[in-house]
């Protein structure tokens, strides 16, 4: 592919990082299908900012923005290269869109970022910058700059969107003593299958309203960030852009790792 699609993913967490882990085969396969862009650049729910900036660092750093996992987690590293002159067309365009943007050199790849690359791209050898989110700024926000970043599909760069398309951790940390198969609720089935009806039908408005229209949005997301980098990628999908589903696989219950590519080939498959 020389024109890639925009992707949202469910990042997942460390314990996807074994061969066998739920989640694990999707992203190896979807890495393979898409082959190796010039430059990935990744939206992760886990890094937030007043006003709109990307990572700019030459050598990105591994983060381990999250606490209570095996210690051999903590040792693992994604030392993919830093992607200045993206960091710099990203700057561009969006302040181009007027949303000026800040460069952050220091900026390194947290887990929404690491985890999903190390996965898709094992050899690290794709340069990554990383896209913060502005929470407080809502979903039209973050459409919008999916629109402004558009253009950077036609110079071979992969935009991903990394969150999950439900985020309850309250109930996911209560789910956890069920077991890795406990069985899914309906109210996040329901606001999973709401969100499929909308992205595959282009309806990016619909997406943005989320909070109105969809069932269960506050049960899905007590706090938006997990559903934010949907947006960016339907943006970057470009208008009217229909979502092909790639994935449908549920975590801990209830924790959505829905995958879709926006304008995406026919070649690509679900």
């Amino acid at each position: 592919m020389t024109r890639y699609p925009a992707i949202f993913i469910g990042h997942g967490s460390p314990m996807q990082i074994p061969a066998g882990a739920p989640g694990t085969e999707f992203l190896q396969r979807l890495g393979r299908e898409l082959g190796k862009p010039a430059a990935i650049l990744i939206a992760s729910a886990h890094w937030e900012t007043e006003g709109p900036a990307v990572s700019g660092a030459e050598a990105p750093e591994t983060i381990y923005d999250f606490g209570g996992f095996p210690p051999e987690f903590y040792r693992v590293r994604y030392p993919a290269p830093g992607a200045p002159d993206l960091a710099q067309r990203v700057a561009d365009l969006l302040g181009n869109a007027g949303m000026p943007a800040r460069i952050d050199p220091t900026q390194g790849l947290d887990h929404g970022s690491w985890v999903p690359l190390r996965l898709m791209y094992p050899d690290a050898d794709v340069p990554v910058a990383q896209l913060a989110l502005q929470h407080h700024l809502g979903p039209a926000h973050h459409l919008a700059m999916g629109r402004a970043l558009a253009p950077l599909r036609d110079e071979g760069v992969l935009i991903l969107g990394a969150g999950n398309l439900t985020h309850n951790l309250g109930d996911a940390f209560r789910r956890m003593r069920e077991g890795p198969n406990a069985p899914t609720d309906a109210w996040a089935r329901d606001f999973d299958r709401w969100v499929a009806d909308a992205a595959t039908a282009g309806k990016s408005e619909d997406l943005v309203q989320y909070r109105a229209l969809a069932p269960h949005a506050r049960m899905a997301h007590p706090r938006d960030e997990h559903y934010l980098p949907l947006l960016v990628a339907a943006g970057a999908g470009g208008d009217g852009a229909k979502g092909k589903r790639l994935n449908d696989e549920f975590l801990l219950g209830n924790l959505s790792q829905a995958a879709y590519a926006f304008d995406a080939p026919d070649k690509l498959a679900a």
